[in-house]
């Protein structure tokens, strides 16, 4: 019981320690996959639909400039960074239009898992998650095919799927579960951060674990291109997003959405739009990178609600 609550606090721990075994032993890690993977982040998104109430929805729909401040910022800020990026490290063109893909992708579930436990703005994290996938329909291939010069063809069907699966109808599920069993919920809720520590921790390293080659060989000024534009991603999306609608936990929320890609959606483009394998690099290693700052984040801002 005890260790359960524990978990969350010790997120960074648990989630650099599984990266570094993986690294070392994939096959610890990498039978987590597929499915798994699906599966896993479902049962995320219903632990966090069981501490959601209709009302907090409402909330968000009251405030339209919470999303479209965290929109703009999302598809504005990253593109940006990480086309600058790629020419300020020097990057080989493709790891920089890698570079420049990874930043251009929506914000991905793992957000969700950090805003939720970092007690920021749940309801709004999944709602901007939401919307900023339907949007990267048009804008990750329009911003990426802009930014490097290539074209590439996005599965609009495929992201419209992976929201409904992934996102939209586990929230959905936990918040009936919640509304109808108001018995039952609140114990579920009680391990419910526990659970996603543990998940998300097999998720990142089971990735880690099958890019293990691509990570070591990739080089020392990608990881630290990577490792900037996340951070910078973290610290403007907080800076402007306070600066333009003056609530903490709102501006925690965006700060994570913006720092934190659906990597995952990067890999998979870079695979199935570049013929040079490489290209898929950057999202690879952004997944650990964005997940270990998310975790630290989480430490931050649980200390800073705390206060």
């Amino acid at each position: 019981m005890k260790i359960l609550q524990l978990l969350p606090i010790a997120f960074p721990w648990i989630v650099l320690s599984a990266s570094c075994l993986a690294l070392l032993h994939p096959p610890f890690f990498t039978w987590f996959s597929g499915n798994l993977i699906t599966l896993g982040l479902g049962g995320i998104m219903l632990g966090m639909g069981l501490t959601l109430e209709l009302k907090d929805f409402k909330q968000v729909t009251k405030t339209p400039s919470w999303i479209l401040t965290g929109f703009l910022l999302q598809f504005t800020l990253m593109p940006f960074f990480g086309w600058l990026l790629g020419i300020l490290f020097e990057l080989p063109p493709f790891f920089a239009v890698g570079l420049i893909l990874v930043s251009c992708c929506p914000g991905g579930t793992a957000s969700n898992v950090i805003v939720f436990l970092s007690r920021s703005n749940l309801a709004l994290s999944v709602s901007m998650t939401a919307i900023s996938t339907i949007g990267a329909i048009v804008l990750t291939p329009l911003l990426t095919s802009g930014l490097s010069g290539n074209e590439i063809d996005v599965d609009a069907m495929g992201l419209f799927n992976s929201t409904l699966k992934v996102v939209l109808i586990p929230v959905l599920l936990g918040v009936f579960l919640n509304t109808r069993l108001p018995k039952y919920a609140p114990k579920i809720r009680l391990y419910s951060p526990a659970f996603a520590v543990i998940l998300i921790t097999l998720i990142v390293a089971s990735i880690i674990g099958q890019g293990k080659e691509i990570i070591l060989n990739s080089g020392f000024a990608l990881i630290l291109a990577i490792m900037t534009l996340h951070l910078v991603g973290f610290l403007t999306g907080y800076i402007f997003s306070k600066l333009i609608l003056k609530d903490e936990a709102v501006s925690r929320t965006i700060s994570i959405e913006v720092g934190m890609q659906n990597s995952g959606l990067g890999v998979v483009l870079a695979k199935e739009n570049f013929i040079n394998p490489a290209v898929a690099i950057p999202a690879a290693i952004s997944s650990l990178v964005h997940s270990l700052y998310g975790s630290i984040f989480v430490a931050l801002f649980k200390m800073k609600s705390d206060e």
